[in-house]
């Protein structure tokens, strides 16, 4: 079965479960009995079973409808929801939030996600730490950690956002002179954080696969990998969402799936009561996009 519900099936599948009759679940729909009984036997026949029973007196939900027109609830609730907080004028919430989390995140995706939320509440204001350490949330020294982890401390709490892919990536003019070529024979000019951050995945893969490469340049932040693989000075493993929108970097290898790790928004279990942290919150667990 290749049919994908959506929500208009759902609004269609609640109405008649609730009216029981074309006509009523018109009504309810704001359209005529015959646009509503068209609309059913799509949907049923995508879903290649029957989902009411036809009698005299109407339409009687099947379990499958039942089932669904429950769902349906739900999606009304949540759009009853949201329409009544957009009808609301926004509350202003005041007060410093400590964020901590790397240059590479802060920079790709954590202050581009806080200039939108200060035009929903610019009473707000940011301490951001940049390290690579997560430990700082358990000594409360920040409210929130966003970081890249395969496993968050038990200790915290958070959302899980999606995993960050990386490749390696070479400047227009050098990937023009066959960077690709030396790159898989080892020849190319490596830029690699090795000594500040000797336990990065595309530290340690690069060390697998490559394992008689001395990086020509040792830097001590992603943020620095790119822009000098940007200035055609060699090759780096960089993540690609911090390479969007850079029509000076060239991705040459597919994605590395051994270099993968996964983005957290994390915050202290007291911390998230806090109005403050929780506005934030939640704010950048819907708002990071990788």
């Amino acid at each position: 079965m290749h049919y994908k519900l959506d929500a208009a099936d759902l609004e269609t599948i609640l109405a008649l479960s609730r009216a029981g009759t074309l006509a009523q679940a018109g009504e309810r729909l704001g359209v005529d009995a015959s646009t509503v009984f068209r609309n059913l036997r799509r949907i049923e026949r995508g879903l290649e079973q029957q989902l009411f029973e036809r009698t005299r007196a109407g339409y009687r939900a099947k379990e499958i409808a039942l089932t669904l027109a429950e769902h349906a609830e739900q999606v009304e609730v949540q759009v009853e929801s949201a329409r009544s907080i957009a009808q609301q004028a926004p509350e202003q919430v005041a007060g410093t939030v400590r964020i901590t989390t790397t240059d590479t995140i802060l920079h790709g995706l954590v202050a581009p996600s806080l200039k939108q939320l200060e035009v929903i509440h610019p009473l707000l204001a940011y301490e951001l730490q940049t390290g690579n350490e997560i430990a700082d949330l358990g000594r409360r020294d920040a409210d929130i950690a966003v970081r890249a982890t395969k496993q968050p401390p038990e200790y915290l709490v958070g959302k899980h956002i999606g995993p960050i892919h990386v490749a390696i990536f070479a400047s227009a003019q050098y990937a023009a002179a066959g960077s690709y070529e030396d790159v898989m024979a080892g020849k190319a000019r490596w830029i690699a954080p090795d000594d500040a951050l000797p336990g990065h995945p595309s530290v340690m893969w690069r060390k697998r696969h490559f394992r008689k490469v001395v990086p020509h340049y040792k830097v001590n932040s992603i943020l620095t990998v790119m822009e000098l693989v940007a200035l055609g000075m060699g090759v780096g493993i960089l993540p690609t969402f911090l390479t969007r929108g850079r029509a000076d970097l060239v991705q040459l290898t597919d994605v590395l799936p051994e270099c993968q790790t996964e983005l957290w928004v994390l915050t202290h279990r007291e911390s998230r009561h806090l109005r403050r942290v929780s506005t934030v919150f939640k704010f950048l667990s819907s708002a990071l996009k990788i």
